[in-house]
């Protein structure tokens, strides 16, 4: 999902800025300080692809058992300080999943009074 901010980025050379956060009804210095952090959401980035590589690896060697918490804790076994919540949104993001052992719970049988 692109933001308004990319958006206003994106045009800022055919409108000016003022005009397009008005219209997208976005502060300008909200715009600004968006602007300012494009160097650290990119490293951000670089550093969830590296840590994709690693949960992959991880994710693998388990047979594609593992889910968020075990994968952190080999991580973390490995000497990677990392936490539960950002392997869970890592995975979640490049679709990396485990194996569900539970069946579902059925609690309504259809046509049974």
């Amino acid at each position: 999902m692109r933001s308004r901010f990319q958006f206003v980025d994106d045009h800022r050379n055919t409108y000016e800025v003022k005009r397009l956060c008005q219209v997208l009804d976005v502060n300008r210095s909200s715009y600004y300080k968006w602007l300012a952090g494009t160097e650290a959401r990119a490293a951000r980035q670089r550093e969830d692809r590296i840590l994709a590589e690693e949960i992959r690896e991880v994710h693998g060697e388990s047979g594609g058992a593992y889910g968020s918490p075990r994968i952190t804790a080999e991580l973390r076994e490995k000497g990677r300080r990392v936490n539960e919540k950002r392997v869970a949104r890592i995975m979640r993001t490049f679709s990396i999943t485990g194996i569900r052992l539970r069946r579902r719970v059925r609690t309504t049988v259809p046509g049974c009074e």
